[in-house]
């Protein structure tokens, strides 16, 4: 059995609910780039185009989630959770007209967790 990698907290998932409801399917994805820097941001399925160097970490509420493979270098020791806060950050995801903002919180995996993670996938290499 594997460890994820990723995971969400209930306050995110009722705000992706929310964002499911109103735009359809969702993905994340989480780059360096600009912005938000690295936020993990909110799209409408299929509305950002992953690319090469994007890495498939699993998902969250339903939701696929990427990362850019450079960024993954700074949390591939990590748990991931994706979570939600007040406030207006500076991207294109979609909770920012509502006054919110998803945000990545992470811990060091232990040994044995680590040891049995899911490897990331490149998608579409």
């Amino acid at each position: 059995m594997y460890t994820e990698r990723i995971s969400v907290t209930d306050k995110a998932k009722e705000v992706i609910d929310q964002l499911r409801e109103k735009h359809g399917d969702l993905m994340f994805h989480q780059s360096g780039g600009c912005c938000d820097g690295s936020a993990p941001m909110c799209f409408k399925k299929g509305e950002f185009i992953v690319g090469s160097i994007d890495l498939s970490l699993g998902t969250i509420h339903g939701c696929e989630f990427f990362m850019a493979e450079d960024q993954f270098e700074y949390y591939k020791y990590s748990h991931i959770t994706i979570d939600i806060c007040q406030g207006r950050g500076s991207s294109f995801s979609l909770e920012i007209p509502l006054g919110l903002r998803f945000m990545t919180v992470s811990r060091i995996l232990t040994n044995d967790e680590y040891k049995s993670l899911r490897p990331p996938e490149h998608k579409y290499r």
